[in-house]
């Protein structure tokens, strides 16, 4: 918990598992909320942040929710390492998903409370380890099937493009980096994190100097902290 006398800043997640559970007249995120608003007093939490899925089956994967993919450019651009929700079934009912979204959280070094006061990075738990285990290998494996799914469908399209302009060099592109994008935009990044008296900016404060200069994502609003840490890399 928070140590005594100070409190530690945490973000809230909410997830409502269907559009059933939405709106004025229903009481899952204000039930979720209430119970994370309590914990967060009683423990000496400054809730700064909330992050909502809405009408998110618990079992639809932690990296398609774009309420968690908030959060974690929150976590990843200021520092908070403490999340709570109502329960561990907020974060997913099936065990693998919820152990997936637990795993991105510790590997940022963030603990994720629960309203009763569980502790789901708890690592003494030998079969909550285990699975833990075992989630983040399925993870991985899943992630080199893709990698190599995607070359495998690069290497058919060099090999057709080759086949249709013989004795020409051909080249497959991945999805272009943000330099290969949008240099101006990377080099003006770049600028605002090296710029004379403010060498501590954040990845947030330097998308929001972007959007004041006009440079904004697809939906016109400021680009996330990991978009920014993209450019910067």
């Amino acid at each position: 918990m928070a140590r005594k006398g100070k409190q530690v800043e945490a973000v809230a997640y909410i997830r409502t598992s269907s559009a059933a559970n939405i709106g004025t007249d229903k009481d899952s995120d204000k039930r979720q909320r209430a119970a994370i608003e309590g914990f967060a007093k009683r423990a000496g939490f400054a809730l700064v942040g909330e992050f909502n899925d809405a009408a998110v089956s618990g079992a639809d994967p932690i990296d398609a929710r774009p309420g968690f993919s908030a959060l974690l450019d929150r976590i990843e651009g200021n520092g908070v390492r403490t999340v709570i929700v109502e329960d561990a079934s907020r974060l997913a009912r099936q065990l693998v998903t919820q152990e997936l979204g637990i795993i991105a959280l510790i590997a940022r070094g963030v603990r994720v409370l629960t309203a009763s006061g569980d502790d789901l990075c708890d690592d003494s738990d030998p079969s909550r380890t285990m699975m833990r285990q075992i989630a983040g290998a399925f993870h991985q494996y899943e992630k080199a099937r893709l990698v190599a799914k995607l070359k495998g469908a690069r290497d058919r399209k060099r090999a057709k493009m080759q086949a249709e302009q013989p004795g020409k060099t051909v080249k497959v592109e991945g999805r272009k980096t943000w330099a290969e994008k949008n240099p101006e935009l990377v080099a003006e990044a770049k600028r605002l994190r090296g710029a004379p008296r403010r060498p501590d900016r954040s990845l947030r404060e330097i998308a929001a100097e972007l959007a004041n200069q006009g440079h904004v994502g697809k939906r016109g609003k400021p680009f996330s902290a990991s978009s920014i840490k993209q450019m910067l890399a």
